[in-house]
């Protein structure tokens, strides 16, 4: 699993703050498929309808309105920053989901995607859940952190029309409800661990109930139909047996020897199954508290379990890609199916069954769920040895089961997710290779993939694409949602800068900077804008008032509020080259001063979101046009004439210009101070300098570079700039000068010399 990124330091840190940072992930033109593994599976059967809910290591969940044999995405669920790891339903429509990024959240499952709270007690990555079948407000959480925590959800979660004060006391306890569009819950620190913690309240409205004993990751709990067993299991080796209503010890149970990964228990919470890397199935009697069978099914880890209603066979799925059905009495086993990845999670559908694999897509196999014994009248069954070793001997010596069946009844198709990528030198392209292999081009400035080479070699096509260009790292890029997530951190975000000409801005001076890290936060919240806009006009015109103008240069140095300038609309158009799809718009995902990390798709944004949920050193640059001191974006140099050539010394002093400034601007220079500074009747009928002659030095400590020349300077000598000896294009900026030819930490050396007869 991937850890998320620490968003800033703990408060007793003495080291300086870390801002909060803005990424924004770049979704994919069909954006109904996940593009990333299914860690988890949910199905919920209705009257009307049947709906699979599907959990993803892209951070999304969504639902799917499933027929006989078509599946359709009828909503996604988009809240989460980091992978879903597990899902559950509670009662007829609560959808309750767990992640990565240390949260549990609750969602109306019938709705378009809403999510109606955020719980944040865990302390680390929250990996796994179970609830009670008949009790639909329960439901328990285990993670990595060794925590496992029992929810009373209606206690939980606040009703919206509670008092803001008892919201706000709500709130310190890390509980957000759907009172606002975005997560609202009490400040959160990041410690240096990269844990997420919630500030301890110091009178919690509520607070779950802690199952303590666990000293090691736990990565799968089990439930009874009441709600009156639980059993959990992790990296300790055994099945610990809890009552959730008081979070006491029951029992311990020892016999796997490896991490548990998968728990089961039968409705009335006698009998429990476990699944554990060790590859074993182990039946236990919770009565007894003693394991009366094993099963040597598998020939790696068991990551996935499902059994049948009366606990009589049970399907199960794991790391050596298979799915076998296995008679609980009998012990004996078969082998239904092989995928082409390992298997997350199972879920049972009438007389088939759904399997989440580390793939983007998600199988329907037919497996006869209704009368599972018909399928071992297909013969091919083996009986399960008890050993974990006498299963992968078999293995060894090539009698490995022929699958019953060899194709699935229905696919859930996925995107493939992006596996490999590099960023190219004009720091605006990113080179991609997805799960298939095939190789694309995005620009990371508008959000969408401008070539599509197909299958192609990705080492070659990086090498084709490579330009000779020096501009600044003004963001990073991960690939752990399967799709790029880009990450701004200032100031570094704001250290690129090029000109419009570059650019094809039309309707700008062809010298006018523009700085990349700038524009493209206009570009990505120019919705937000449009709508806070909107919403701040109406309300002044229904006041009678006017928006006021404020001043927040004080919240640039104390960080503390942030007050914003509602005329500012300095230079808001957004240019064509970060003008972002609103067909698939990106997702952001941020933090402001209160309530945690958040994501949400950029054209959702309604506009009522301020400093409470973005970094204030966002809104400063979006709203006031603002850029927070960055570090010197000049480059100095001398400027001498080529060893031997007899052409007059300009300058001895150190120069200076932006890193950006082009060969042909010094080329310009030095011909100006020929022209301007040496009488014309020294100049030859080729327009060079004859030899011999002297200018005046030049001191300057910053070069003043003329657009062009006059009319009258037909007569202009050719001029060539050279580094190291090498001749330098006129395209060429100082940073790649420096960065290509130079490659030198110190002070940048130009020669310049007069070409004869051009």
């Amino acid at each position: 699993m991937h850890r998320v990124g620490s968003a800033g330091n703990t408060a007793s840190s003495t080291r300086p703050r870390k801002e909060k940072r803005f990424t924004y992930v770049l979704n994919y033109v069909d954006d109904t498929k996940h593009c990333a593994g299914i860690n988890c599976l949910a199905l919920c059967k209705s009257t009307s309808d049947d709906y699979l809910f599907t959990g993803s290591r892209d951070g999304t969940l969504k639902r799917w309105t499933l027929d006989e044999s078509t599946a359709t995405c009828s909503a996604t669920f988009e809240s989460h920053v980091d992978w879903v790891n597990d899902a559950v339903l509670a009662g007829d429509n609560t959808l309750v989901s767990c992640s990565s990024d240390t949260t549990l959240k609750t969602w109306n499952g019938l709705s378009e995607g809403a999510c109606t709270g955020t719980l944040r007690h865990h302390s680390d990555y929250v990996t796994c859940l179970a609830t009670a079948e008949n009790n639909s407000n329960v439901v328990a959480s285990g993670g990595l952190g060794g925590e496992v925590f029992i929810w009373d959800l209606e206690a939980a979660l606040v009703p919206a029309s509670k008092s803001s004060d008892q919201m706000d006391d709500d709130c310190s306890n890390g509980i957000s409800t759907s009172g606002s569009s975005l997560p609202v819950s009490g400040l959160r620190s990041i410690s240096s661990s990269n844990s997420i913690s919630t500030h301890p309240s110091q009178s919690p409205s509520y607070v779950p109930t802690a199952a303590k004993g666990h000293k090691e990751s736990v990565y799968a709990l089990a439930m009874n139909g009441s709600g009156t067993l639980l059993v959990s299991g992790g990296t300790e080796k055994v099945v610990r047996v809890w009552d959730p209503r008081s979070g006491s010890k029951t029992m311990k149970l020892k016999g796997h020897t490896d991490n548990i990964r998968s728990l089961l228990l039968d409705s009335t919470g006698r009998f429990c199954l476990s699944g554990s890397s060790d590859s074993m199935i182990r039946l236990w009697d919770l009565g007894q508290q003693r394991c009366i069978h094993s099963y040597a099914v598998h020939t790696d880890s068991v990551w996935a379990l499902a059994s049948t209603p009366t606990f009589s066979h049970v399907y199960s799925g794991g790391r050596d890609m298979s799915l076998y059905l296995t008679d609980l009495a009998t012990r004996e086993s078969l082998l239904l199916c092989t995928e082409e990845h390992p298997v997350l999670q199972l879920a049972l559908h009438d007389d088939s069954i759904w399997i989440a694999t580390t793939d983007s897509s998600v199988h329907r196999w037919p497996i006869e769920g209704r009368n599972p014994q018909k399928v071992f009248q297909r013969g091919g069954s083996f009986l399960a040895g008890n050993l974990s070793f006498s299963r992968a001997r078999v293995s060894l010596e090539g009698s490995t089961p022929t699958p019953v069946y060899k194709e699935p009844k229905f696919t859930i198709w996925g995107n493939p997710g992006i596996v490999q990528h590099e960023i190219l030198n004009n720091r605006r392209h990113v080179l991609t290779k997805d799960s298939v292999g095939s190789v694309k081009l995005w620009e990371i400035t508008r959000g969408i993939v401008v070539e599509d080479y197909g299958k192609v070699s990705f080492e070659e096509k990086k090498e084709e694409l490579f330009e000779m260009v020096s501009i600044p790292p003004w963001f990073t890029i991960d690939t752990r949602l399967g799709s790029l997530s880009v990450h701004l951190d200032t100031p570094q975000c704001f250290s690129a800068e090029m000109y419009s000409v570059d650019l094809n801005i039309s309707g700008k001076p062809e010298d006018d900077k523009v700085n990349l890290g700038r524009e493209t936060l206009k570009g990505l919240l120019v919705h937000w804008l449009t709508k806070r806009r909107q919403k701040r006009g109406s309300e002044a015109s229904a006041n009678g008032d006017m928006l006021p103008g404020r001043d927040v240069a004080a919240r640039a140095l104390s960080h503390s509020r942030i007050e914003v300038d509602g005329n500012a609309e300095n230079d808001s158009s957004v240019y064509p080259p970060f003008e972002f799809s609103t067909v698939s718009p990106p997702s952001i995902i941020t933090e402001g001063s209160q309530g945690g990390p958040w994501r949400k798709r950029i054209t959702d944004l309604d506009g009522t979101e301020d400093e409470k949920d973005f970094p204030w050193w966002c809104l400063d640059c979006v709203l006031n046009n603002r850029l927070p001191p960055r570090e010197n974006t000049k480059c100095s140099f001398y400027l001498h004439p080529c060893e031997g050539a007899t052409v007059q010394i300009l300058t001895q002093g150190k120069l200076s210009a932006p890193r950006i400034l082009r060969i042909h601007k010094v080329v310009n220079y030095v011909i100006e101070k020929m022209v301007l500074e040496k009488p014309l009747d020294n100049v030859n009928n080729e327009g060079t300098f004859p030899p011999g002659g002297h200018l005046p030095h030049s001191s300057a400590s910053d070069i003043s570079f003329r657009s062009g020349l006059k009319p009258w300077q037909k007569l202009r000598p050719s001029i060539e700039i050279l580094c190291n000896n090498q001749v330098l294009s006129p395209d060429m900026s100082l940073a790649t000068v420096r960065a290509y030819i130079w490659k030198k930490p110190e002070d940048l050396v130009l020669n310049y010399r007069v070409v004869q007869g051009k």
